[in-house]
């Protein structure tokens, strides 16, 4: 059964973005050492633009080989006019507003989001599912993650987007497998669910 894996970038207060959904605050932390970190163990999750230039195109994905992510998380790059921002990866968006797939590499999920991930993850493969975001969609999929790597920067937004959005309060427990702290402050933990019987 494969696995599906919420890697997100947090504020020290939990948002993963200012009330807009704005993240561009975390950029200033993306130095040399996490870029290294990110091009050894998670090249998948840059962007297919940001591989190009960083030439990482020639990475073979590490972790992911298929990508789910909000309409919200997806407009970033579309109103860019990118219409498939992850190339390298299946894409999925999870969305009701959008008639058509701009993009024949991107599909759409319009209905039991919950269905298509567990189907997603029943699929013969070594390679897991990356939940991109955003808060929304991760809080419709929180029953449905397996691990959360959490990229935690060392700044205070005081309000924002949770990392989970429109859930009822439910007890969840993760075990911390790993940690790395960056030079510049930036942590990023890996946890793996409990089973409910521990």
């Amino acid at each position: 059964m494969r696995k599906l894996t919420y890697f997100v970038a947090v504020s020290i207060d939990g948002f993963i973005g200012d009330p807009s959904g704005d993240a561009t605050s975390y950029m200033r932390f993306v130095d040399d050492e996490f870029l290294a970190f990110l091009k050894a163990e998670y090249p998948e999750t840059l962007p297919a633009a940001g591989r190009r230039a960083l030439g990482f195109d020639d990475l073979p994905n590490q972790k992911f080989d298929t990508v789910i992510q909000g309409m919200n998380s997806y407009r970033l790059g579309l109103d860019e006019g990118i219409t498939s921002p992850y190339a390298h990866l299946r894409e999925y968006v999870a969305t009701r507003s959008l008639g058509t797939a701009p993009d024949p590499n991107v599909q759409l999920i319009a209905d039991d989001l919950v269905g298509k991930v567990r189907e997603l993850k029943a699929e013969d493969s070594p390679l897991d599912i990356w939940l991109c975001g955003g808060a929304q969609v991760a809080g419709q999929l929180r029953d449905e993650v397996d691990e959360l790597v959490v990229k935690t920067y060392p700044v205070l937004l005081g309000s924002g987007m949770p990392m989970f959005a429109g859930v009822e309060p439910a007890v969840s427990d993760f075990a911390l497998t790993s940690s790395r702290v960056f030079g510049n402050g930036l942590v990023v933990r890996h946890y793996v669910r409990q089973s409910a019987n521990g």
